[in-house]
């Protein structure tokens, strides 16, 4: 995407415009801020399918994956920041579109689309579940709402999700600066933390009681896992730790751009840490019964009020946790639908009709099919890992073999090969798998 010019002919920066780079520095976001928001675009979702993933691959190729995909992911992620400051793009967009024209740019927009529309679907289907139940063929889950208070027409899902995107995301997501949602993200990051001190309380405790399972180092190929299972479970790791829909919008308002990178690694560094000990600890508590989302190991009746109070704060404090992940997600999804529908239009945030139409627009829609499609999760887990996969290591790898500034090495080169045909083979195989695995099962 090219820059707009101004009347006078001057080209117009696309985000929140800066007189020179001493303001930029002085009014800039912090890195701490960016750190908040690459941390919580990674964490989403993901660290409740993290567990799942270890129990399929065994503890130690379950930690070396998660470090492989995130040394991939930092790889790219330079990829994308060089060639953002060799050339004139501010949006992922826009770097595709230098090497591969408008083309490139729709693939893009696309896949962003696809991808976040998805996830912040998925938020509000999983918050739904947490307040107020579902049913899974004939075994119904109470919700948090109804477990309290008893069944109301006020704690129904249509009712307490309206009012949590009414009172809650809808005051957030008209935010129009990234760096404002620095606080938000901020005490997402700290609701993980204390999913994962939870989780890892119970499962010492349990350790000491000795009631914990016991750990697999390895695949269980002889009973369990076959080797084509263990392709499954890269998409899950890629996508808890895919957050290049983002990188823009955060190195576009950070006071020295050059910190990006500095933020990234710290960024990646927590998610890491975060994932590993889940991953242990979530392994160690449940064992072989973890399901593919740990919360639901959560939903479940306790002996003691101190176990149930547990469960109710793990399963709470991850409803909230998404709801503060939502406006994130939200604001590059926004951006990338406004890039396409109005691509010759000026700054969003600047026009405070379109901003506000387009991001009412957009938090309806994704309302109206939380509520009337609530077991749309495995059609966007499928799309959005594929997706998911384009931007995180395929588009950003075509990049670099493009080369139009002429500033790729032999070894972005080749690194840009291996990324891509890891992630293409270890893609396609996946969704095979997957394919023939539910076509099974009926």
């Amino acid at each position: 995407m090219k820059h707009p010019k101004n009347p006078a002919g001057a080209l117009a920066p696309l985000l929140p415009e800066v007189e020179s780079s001493e303001k930029q520095m002085k009014n800039g976001a912090s890195i701490s801020g960016a750190v908040f928001n690459i941390s919580t675009t990674m964490i989403g979702a993901g660290i409740m399918s993290i567990p799942a993933a270890i129990k399929v691959l065994g503890i130690i190729p379950g930690f070396f994956s998660i470090l492989i995909v995130a040394f991939f992911v930092e790889v790219t992620v330079e990829f994308m920041l060089r060639y953002t400051q060799s050339g004139q793009a501010s949006t992922y967009a826009g770097l595709m579109g230098e090497s591969f024209g408008k083309l490139g740019s729709i693939g893009v927009q696309i896949c962003v689309i696809l991808t976040n529309l998805g996830c912040l679907i998925i938020y509000l289907i999983i918050i739904g579940d947490v307040l107020c139940g579902n049913q899974s063929h004939e075994t119904i889950h109470i919700g948090i709402l109804q477990e309290w208070f008893g069944s109301h027409w006020w704690n129904s899902r249509a009712y307490a999700l309206l009012f949590l995107v009414l009172f809650v995301m809808l005051p957030i997501v008209l935010l129009p600066r990234v760096d404002s949602l620095k606080y938000t993200s901020g005490i997402s990051i700290l609701l993980a933390l204390v999913f994962v001190v939870i989780c890892s309380a119970m499962a010492i405790y349990e350790m000491f009681e000795g009631k914990t399972q016991n750990l697999r180092l390895f695949p269980d190929f002889a009973n369990q896992a076959s080797v084509f299972d263990l392709f499954t479970t890269i998409p899950v790791v890629v996508t808890s730790l895919g957050f290049h829909v983002n990188v823009h919008p955060i190195r576009a308002e950070l006071g020295k751009p050059s910190d990006m990178n500095s933020a990234v690694r710290i960024s990646l560094i927590i998610c890491i840490a975060i994932y590993f000990s889940i991953g242990f600890f979530g392994y160690l508590l449940f064992g072989d019964s973890i399901m593919a989302d740990i919360l639901v190991n959560f939903d479940r009746n306790s002996d003691t009020s101190i176990g149930k109070l547990l469960n109710d704060t793990v399963r709470l404090s991850y409803a909230v946790h998404l709801a503060l992940v939502f406006p994130i997600m939200n604001f590059s999804l926004r951006a990338n639908i406004d890039e396409l529908l109005f691509p010759k239009k000026g700054v969003l945030a600047m026009d405070t009709r379109r901003f506000v139409s387009l991001t009412c627009v957009l938090l309806a829609i994704t309302y109206i099919i939380a509520i009337a499609i609530p077991n749309i999760w495995y059609f966007f887990q499928f799309l959005g890992s594929t997706t998911i996969v384009f931007l995180s290591f395929i588009f950003p790898g075509f990049i670099i073999l493009r080369d139009v500034h002429g500033i790729s090495t032999t070894r972005d080169r080749v690194m840009a090969v291996l990324v891509i045909i890891l992630a293409v083979v270890t893609s396609f195989i996946a969704i095979c798998t997957n394919l023939y695995t539910s076509k099974n099962k009926k």
